[in-house]
């Protein structure tokens, strides 16, 4: 008894070191330097096609993948936003502890800011392009854009480190993840078929190649060849092959036009090859500008 009072204080007081430390670590992560109202406001969920849904914000774009052996999350937009995407996942009649992976089209975060808390929440395997792997270890310091002022959103480490074209086989799902970088080092595309009582549908998830504003395509300190890389993504999109057309921003696949809450289940509304043409010509032709007026 006499050891354990001794050690007792000692093991209180280290507790309260990691505990203090644990939450002023918290306390650092830096504002977001660019938020918009919608990405935070509500959207009632509704399923796609088959067995894909969405259960994202009004922009922010997260995607739930239902299978017999558990499901697949997408993307979880921002770090506040989570009791939202599981209030919706709930509503839909699924189970948070029954998601065991989650994927993400880049870093950043708008996308990714929830995974470290939905992480304790699922204990599900996180999975991401190993170029973006790093930037969601250390919160989006080392993103070659954002990363300069400190962390935007809590470190978690990836489980599984995905590379150009890598499968993700679970439950009867065949999930293809295609590397379109530019917008991150990692960002990253998923090709994959869903079927419903009718037909099987092949969906494109688009990471669309947006170019940042503070990019500089003559070259970033951390990303010399980000030109390069944005103009091998323009040409691997325009020949991809799919059905329905979904990206990270609901915005980017013009969502709200197609599809008002309470719509019947339609996946039809999804199928916009000329949309898609247009927004991708569109985001090249600002590269394009971009392009030639560097120094």
């Amino acid at each position: 008894m006499p050891v354990f009072r001794i050690l007792l204080p000692s093991a209180l007081l280290l507790f309260n070191l990691c505990f203090t430390g644990v939450i002023a670590k918290a306390q650092k992560l830096v504002p977001p330097p660019i938020m918009q109202s919608n990405w935070s406001d509500p959207y009632a969920p509704f399923r796609i096609a088959g067995n894909l849904y969405y259960v994202g914000t009004y922009d922010l774009a997260c995607y739930l993948i239902t299978t017999p052996k558990g499901h697949i999350l997408i993307n979880t937009g921002l770090a506040a936003s989570v009791p939202m995407i599981r209030e919706h996942i709930e509503s839909l009649g699924f189970k948070m502890k029954d998601i065991k992976i989650m994927l993400a089209t880049h870093a950043h975060y708008d996308h990714v800011a929830g995974f470290a808390e939905l992480k304790k929440l699922t204990g599900a395997k996180i999975m991401i392009n190993a170029h973006d792997a790093p930037v969601l270890a250390d919160g989006g310091q080392s993103d070659y854009v954002f990363g300069s002022k400190g962390p935007t959103f809590a470190a978690v480490k990836a489980d599984v480190l995905l590379h150009e074209h890598d499968t993700i086989k679970f439950g009867g799902m065949k999930i293809v993840a295609l590397h379109t970088p530019g917008h991150t080092k990692g960002a990253t595309s998923f090709l994959f078929d869903v079927k419903d009582d009718k037909r099987t549908y092949k969906v494109l998830i688009a990471n669309m190649p947006t170019v940042l504003d503070d990019t500089k395509l003559s070259g970033m300190p951390t990303y010399p060849d980000v030109a390069r890389q944005y103009a091998y993504t323009f040409d691997l999109m325009r020949n991809l092959q799919f059905d329905l057309f979904l990206a990270s921003h609901a915005a980017q696949f013009k969502m709200h036009s197609k599809r008002k809450p309470g719509d019947a289940y339609n996946p039809e509304v999804f199928i916009d090859p000329k949309g898609y043409d247009a927004a991708l010509d569109n985001l090249y032709q600002l590269y394009q500008r971009k392009l030639q007026a560097k120094p």
